[in-house]
């Protein structure tokens, strides 16, 4: 924290602090929110439109509670309607920001989809993360093991995979070291801790590991 209870940075990492529960973390794990001119809450995922920013930790329990107790217009010090979809709407939205990121990636030439070139990345290792869809099959994914000291990301659906490398639908995917990788992994983060939150709450609040 900087001098006057301000988040400020911890070495070269930005800090913000939740407005749910007051802890300071780094950015990348909180979303920003601002009110727009009719005075309705909006997600700000790429972080950057005009306003006073609102940070909330990135999981659907904490944006949840945001919404129903007030926190939003204590934050903003004035009245302010929160959207009944806002929840699904910051999943479709840093859904998107992955997918986009992803898709940006392979354009440069540092993704690859398809069983083979992704265990070949695999095996030589190239490979910084494994893609895999949420609705794949399992007997299939377990066939391909996530990058030593890398990451692996199964929580996008076929048809955002296949979005993102201009297929219908895809199954395995890979991304190389350095470029967007980073940024991919910091949206994709984002992303799991409203996802799975909500498929927990849908379930009947059943936690599942991964």
């Amino acid at each position: 924290m900087s001098r006057g209870g301000r988040p400020g940075k911890k070495g070269d990492t930005p800090e913000r602090k939740c407005i749910v529960t007051g802890a300071v973390a780094p950015k990348e794990g909180l979303l920003r929110f601002v009110v727009g001119p009719d005075a309705q809450v909006v997600p700000d995922v790429v972080g950057k439109l005009p306003g006073r920013g609102m940070w909330v930790t990135a999981s659907a329990d904490t944006l949840a509670k945001a919404s129903k107790k007030g926190v939003f217009a204590r934050a903003a010090k004035q009245q302010v309607t929160v959207p009944d979809d806002l929840l699904a709407e910051v999943s479709r939205q840093l859904g998107r920001r992955t997918v986009d990121l992803i898709s940006l990636a392979r354009k440069s030439g540092s993704a690859v989809t398809g069983y083979e070139k992704v265990k070949d990345w695999l095996v030589k290792d190239e490979a910084k993360v494994l893609l895999q869809a949420s609705d794949g099959s399992e007997r299939g994914k377990s066939k391909l093991r996530p990058p030593s000291g890398g990451h692996h990301i199964d929580w996008l659906t076929s048809a955002e995979l296949g979005l993102a490398f201009g297929r219908q639908t895809v199954i395995h995917g890979a991304l190389a070291s350095g470029g967007l990788t980073k940024r991919v992994v910091e949206e994709a983060l984002r992303l799991k801790g409203v996802r799975e939150d909500t498929a927990a709450a849908a379930s009947g609040k059943d936690k599942t590991s991964r």
